[in-house]
């Protein structure tokens, strides 16, 4: 395969390191018979070993030279399928029919809004396995009361199960990343279609709690919440949001649907 040069726009740090690769590929929990969606497959490290744990892989590629080599690597493999568009466009309902594994070594630059837009699909995700900053595993894994512990950290929790795994140094790529890395599993939770007004409302709440760490609910939430409705959600009103686990978010998102 032609060397190809990492591109910064694309926010590409490619996966060379042996032992990386082989234990990660060992976290791929998924049956013979599966459907496997990578995204940002780039050389194509992994795809070629997950190949031989599914029975269809999709791999998402927006890079065209990448993609016309991956094509042309894995042209004789029947399983292999490749779509070349944005990830953050992705529509799982295009490419399948029910509920499917995704794996990724996602770009730093666009993992937050790449997260959120695959929760709006998880109906059709049984889990995902993705390589991240290891300060974004930090942040949606984090409790209430660490300085981790923010929007990303709510919305995920209440999206997903959230299991860190294997941590990477940035020697294991070509070019080195100036941050850790982390692997991280997300089980998504199949909430019935009638908690989407739910779900609009725990976004807006969390979003404008935090918006201002350092103040109190009764001011980041003014407007939206006042003082007795946050109390009668169980929430002292001088707290901040960062003391709010994710069952006081939702009661606090439930009083504000019902205002």
């Amino acid at each position: 395969m032609t060397q190809h040069r990492p591109r910064k726009r694309f926010g590409q740090h490619f996966l060379t390191d042996p032992v990386a690769i082989s234990e990660i590929i060992e976290l791929v929990e998924t049956s013979a018979d599966a459907t496997l969606i990578e995204i940002g497959p780039g050389t194509g490290v992994l795809t070629g070993p997950l190949l031989e744990h599914c029975n269809r892989l999709v791999a998402v590629e927006i890079d065209r030279d990448l993609a016309t080599s991956l094509r042309h690597r894995f042209a004789d493999q029947p399983a292999f399928e490749l779509i070349e568009i944005d990830a953050l466009k992705l529509n799982l309902s295009d490419l399948v029919d029910r509920p499917v594994s995704i794996v990724g070594n996602l770009p730093y630059n666009i993992s937050t809004p790449l997260l959120f837009h695959l929760f709006g699909q998880r109906r059709l995700i049984e889990s995902m396995l993705f390589m991240l900053q290891k300060e974004v595993v930090e942040r949606m894994a984090a409790a209430p009361g660490s300085k981790q512990y923010g929007r990303l950290s709510v919305m995920t929790q209440y999206f997903c199960e959230v299991e860190p795994l294997l941590e990477i140094p940035p020697e294991a790529f070509d070019p080195p990343p100036k941050v850790d890395s982390q692997m991280v599993r997300l089980q998504p939770r199949q909430t019935a279609p009638g908690d989407h007004p739910l779900e609009a409302a725990l976004s807006k709440l969390v979003t404008a709690a935090f918006s201002q760490r350092r103040k109190t609910l009764r001011n980041t939430l003014a407007g939206l919440c006042d003082s007795e409705a946050i109390l009668a959600a169980g929430c002292d009103p001088k707290a901040r949001a960062e003391t709010l686990s994710l069952d006081q978010f939702i009661e606090l998102a439930r009083r504000f649907n019902d205002q």
